[in-house]
């Protein structure tokens, strides 16, 4: 199971990339059309603000299970082998459980958009069902991340260990 919610992370990232892909392509047509041809697109903002979001929250559990994150870890490197093990235990469940509340809530959102069909008030219109729903399936993955993380470090400690060591030279 765990190698089908990694693979399902992986190919996420791959996506995300080709997304950011896009929007740098779409980002630079509406600059040279903008101030080249003073004929701005109506559609690229509003899509690029939407697959901002895309981006950062499908991608963030694979991020978290690469150990890609910008982390702090002032307390960790002066704790022992247990201790961070103990840390890394917490962060998993502290982070699992705020990802689940946002999952949640975000789900809660998205039904709402969708019950009342709350649209984005531009000449494109976007259902906003569409980027609400992104909020409970990346924060959804994110807290099974999270969980499978505070897993490893209770009952597999040498699981991440040898990440911690190399990032600590």
């Amino acid at each position: 199971m765990r190698q089908v919610f990694q693979g399902v992370g992986r190919g996420l990232r791959v996506l995300g990339q080709l997304v950011l892909a896009f929007m740098v392509v779409t980002i630079c047509y509406d600059a040279i059309m903008r101030y080249v041809f003073t004929a701005p697109t109506s559609w690229s903002l509003e899509i690029n603000t939407f697959l901002i979001i895309f981006v950062a929250l499908l991608t963030a559990a694979d991020a978290q299970r690469s150990d890609s994150h910008i982390r702090i870890t002032f307390f960790s490197d002066m704790a022992g082998a247990g201790g961070r093990r103990v840390i890394r235990a917490l962060i998993g469940l502290i982070g699992a459980l705020f990802c689940a509340i946002m999952a949640w809530r975000g789900f809660l959102l998205a039904w709402q958009a969708w019950e009342y069909g709350e649209r984005v008030s531009s000449g494109f219109g976007t259902p906003m069902v569409l980027p609400y729903g992104l909020l409970p399936v990346g924060f959804g993955m994110l807290a099974v991340q999270f969980l499978l993380d505070a897993l490893d470090a209770a009952f597999w400690p040498d699981r991440r260990g040898e990440r911690d060591e190399i990032q600590n030279i």
